[in-house]
């Protein structure tokens, strides 16, 4: 059993009677499809985040599809984002028929190297699509500038940055539009899938509220095409909604986990995470590097503690995604960061022993090698 897993199940025992609650509520109301909760989690969601609108879908895949097609990308359009990413980022794109323009990533924070984002654009460019990986923000400013002298609009991914800021603004107030992900295991899970869309554009709210109902801008009357059934369950919602309240208290215990891997990892040599100027990390991931990362990790396994690596395959490299004709070497941070990273354990109820037990472990291994 995963690590993430043992802390999903430890949240649901300390949060069952409320989650439960929560079921209980929706299906007492007697409304189970884009009713109250769903409402009421869109208005409390984008409130919190500073936003006018927020539409819930039903994963965070889709939440990227239709912000996309929101913003009027489509085929043979060019989005420029990154390869350090999961799948889902690249496969939105390819869903709209779009082309990703890769550019490299920074080795310290492995965030959008934005200096490299002018050079990606073509007369083609027609969205820039920054990943707020591993739980912080990438360089929104400088790429803002950038946005706005070629007339481009930011999709934010904030699938890993519920509650990251930057300079005080939320990921997900700082582009056009951002997509969520409430996937069990985010700093924000739902109990299955389940994905938002945040903007303060009214036209791109209009649209995505009628792309994730058929098309429909009213029931049984479909006035415009692509259209989805990607709705947020009201199930779901209603468990979000309740979630949202304790989502500053997730925040603290993931930052107090990761200041104790740094305060006891800082003498060792590997390379813990860097944190950007102006940034406030929610750490969804703690992540390291180090160049003999294999011989860590089977060792680690010997003692019975397994480590995850997100990601091992960068997405410019993998068979699915080879297509698009970006080959070995055209991304080296990217890719040497692929060959070195991996995660410590990260999740609210991971208990303090639990921790010591992996920082002993890999002091133990790191002496050895």
């Amino acid at each position: 059993m995963t690590q993430l897993v043992w802390g999903y199940l430890r949240e649901y025992e300390r949060e069952r009677e409320d989650i439960l609650a929560a079921v209980d509520t929706v299906f007492r109301s007697g409304t189970l499809v884009l009713g109250p909760s769903v409402r009421e989690f869109e208005r409390e969601f984008a409130t919190f985040l500073g936003r006018p609108y927020c539409a819930g879908v039903d994963n965070g895949t889709n939440a990227l599809v239709l912000a996309l097609r929101a913003l009027g990308v489509g085929p043979g359009d060019e989005v420029v984002t990154v390869a350090n990413t999961a799948a889902p980022t690249i496969v939105a794109i390819d869903a709209v028929g779009a082309v990703p323009v890769f550019v490299d990533v920074h080795p310290g924070t492995a965030l959008m190297d934005v200096s490299q984002v002018p050079a990606a654009l073509t007369a083609r460019t027609r969205c820039l699509l920054p990943v707020h990986l591993y739980g912080q923000c990438a360089d929104l400013e400088a790429l803002n500038e950038i946005a706005a002298a070629h007339g481009l609009p930011i999709l934010e991914d904030c699938a890993q940055a519920h509650g990251a800021r930057q300079r005080g603004r939320f990921a997900g107030s700082l582009g056009a539009a951002a997509a969520f992900s409430f996937y069990p295991t985010k700093v924000l899970g739902a109990y299955g899938d389940g994905g938002a869309v945040v903007t303060a554009d009214p036209g791109v709210d209009a649209a995505l509220r009628r792309l994730r109902y058929y098309g429909m801008a009213e029931q049984y009357h479909v006035v415009s095409t692509p259209g989805h059934n990607s709705r947020l369950d009201e199930v779901q919602a209603e468990i979000l909604r309740r979630k949202l309240r304790r989502l500053p208290d997730y925040l603290a215990a993931r930052r107090a986990i990761a200041c104790r891997y740094a305060e006891a990892l800082r003498e060792t040599d590997l390379r813990l995470p860097e944190l950007a100027p102006g940034n406030d990390h929610v750490y969804y991931l703690y992540v390291v590097r180090h160049p003999r990362r294999e011989e860590i990790l089977r060792r680690l396994r010997e003692k019975d503690i397994a480590l995850s690596v997100s990601y091992r395959w960068p997405a410019h490299l993998q068979r699915g995604l080879a297509h698009h004709g970006n080959g070995p070497g055209s991304l080296p941070v990217t890719e040497a960061l692929a060959e070195e990273i991996f995660s410590l354990p990260m999740y609210p109820s991971l208990a303090r022993n639990e921790q010591d037990r992996v920082i002993d472990a890999l002091h133990t291994v790191l002496a050895g090698i």
